[in-house]
């Protein structure tokens, strides 16, 4: 049997027809001699009509919400009906009832956060999910664009990328290993092969952090690119993320205003963004009588002041090197700065990191000892250094916090379908 999806029915292609549907009830209402079941499926959601002489009236009184069903009826244009059109039934088929469902209104979000696994069929997280999907097709295809192959990182490592009191252990036979923090340095082997790679992938930081920005596992969008310089680095990034909005902004016009967003605004999201160093940054805080110190990182404030100020993207980069990683370039002529830059943006901050990495062996061994690392774990990232070098550079962005960002949400966690943070494991 042919099944007919509900957003096919909402564009007009089947007025008076008689179809086939399938799906769950998502609201029920009756009267007198009619019995009005809203029906959804993945793809949108209509109202069905069900009268007191139909032999379908039995099996809708018998239906409870979220009860899935097969129907079969003839398709009505009405404007009363949500999205226009309505469907009368014919004939009706319980293939799953349902127990009362425990998700009404009024619900609280950590009710919602328990019940995840049912509050996943809510139309707002359903089009979330439907959104976050489009974007990262959209990813997807702006590296394949640039020329850039996609590749597997392991989720195994041996070493820390990040730090080390951020790591999970896990137990891999005999030995102890981490579940990986970020792909970088497996991404950087590869530019010597390939040249211009990125990767898609979970990442896991043991971070004691509870805010609205933070969760333990996360989609980690990365690239490394060989011969490149912090320039072509910020320049990548901007129009990845023009790239992602413009899509995002085109294409699911009418997802986005079922959020109550307007695509107009994401599609203001244009390349390039302002940019500014770390000193720059300093001095415009503390007009805005912050108290942060040279040398000091920005916390969440620090990154709001600023993108309030510049009022969307912007780049902040020459960081302090004792602030950042070891693995990141030092500029020649101010060693106590390196060529790292984080991408700030409304409301969330920090949306990814990146820079030129240490392509030198000598400065690389150097960083290991100042950071207190010890050289044989890394002896086969020092390689990388000691067998035809190049600079290079890369970035980390996390899927969830972008869109965060560009749908408004309240908080990370409705932008991943199961979040994970220092409280939840469950569902």
């Amino acid at each position: 049997m042919a099944y007919t999806s509900i957003d096919s029915i909402l564009t007009g292609r089947c007025k008076d027809k008689r179809v086939n549907m399938r799906g769950w009830v998502y609201r029920k209402r009756e009267s007198k001699d009619t019995l009005f079941l809203v029906i959804r499926d993945a793809s949108g959601v209509i109202q069905a009509v069900v009268k007191k002489d139909s032999p379908a009236w039995e099996v809708a009184e018998k239906a409870t919400i979220e009860s899935a069903i097969v129907l079969t009826g003839t398709i009505k244009e009405d404007k009363r009906a949500p999205g226009g059109w309505e469907i009368t039934v014919g004939k009706l088929e319980i293939i799953g009832l349902s127990e009362t469902f425990p998700i009404a209104k009024d619900k609280s979000e950590e009710f919602l956060r328990d019940v995840r696994h049912l509050w996943l069929r809510s139309r707002r997280m359903n089009t979330i999910m439907k959104i976050r999907s489009e974007a990262m097709k959209y990813i997807h295809e702006f590296f394949e664009k640039q020329g850039f192959v996609e590749v597997s990182p392991p989720m195994f490592i041996s070493s820390a990328v990040e730090g080390g009191a951020t790591l999970f252990n896990v137990k891999c036979f005999d030995d102890t290993m981490y579940l990986t923090q970020s792909a970088q340095l497996h991404l950087e082997v590869l530019i010597y092969s390939l040249e211009k790679v990125y990767c898609a992938a979970p990442s896991f930081r043991a971070e004691k952090s509870r805010t609205i920005r933070h969760l333990t596992e996360f989609w980690h969008v990365e690239s490394e690119e060989a011969f490149s310089t912090l320039d072509d680095l910020m320049s990548l990034e901007e129009r990845l993320v023009s790239y992602v909005c413009q899509s995002v902004a085109k294409k699911c016009k009418k997802h986005l205003e079922a959020l109550g967003l307007d695509p107009k605004e994401l599609a203001k999201v244009k390349a390039p963004f302002p940019k500014i160093t770390y000193d720059e940054a300093i001095n415009r805080l503390h007009k805005g009588d912050s108290e942060i110190k040279w040398g000091e990182d920005f916390g969440f404030n620090e990154e709001r002041m600023l993108t309030q100020e510049l009022g969307g993207p912007m780049f902040v980069y020459a960081y302090p090197k004792k602030i950042r990683a070891f693995y990141v370039k030092a500029y020649p002529e101010r060693p106590e700065t390196v060529m790292s830059t984080d991408l700030l943006v409304p409301r969330i901050g920090e949306l990814s990191t990146g820079g030129a990495r240490v392509d030198d062996k000598e400065e690389m061994l150097r960083n290991l000892q100042e950071f207190g690392l010890r050289k044989e774990d890394y002896e086969w990232y020092i390689d990388l250094r000691r067998y035809g070098s190049v600079p290079h550079t890369g970035f980390g962005m996390g899927v969830e916090r972008l869109l965060t960002w560009m749908l408004n949400l309240e908080s990370i966690f409705d932008s991943i379908p199961f979040p994970r943070t220092t409280r939840r494991s469950y569902p």
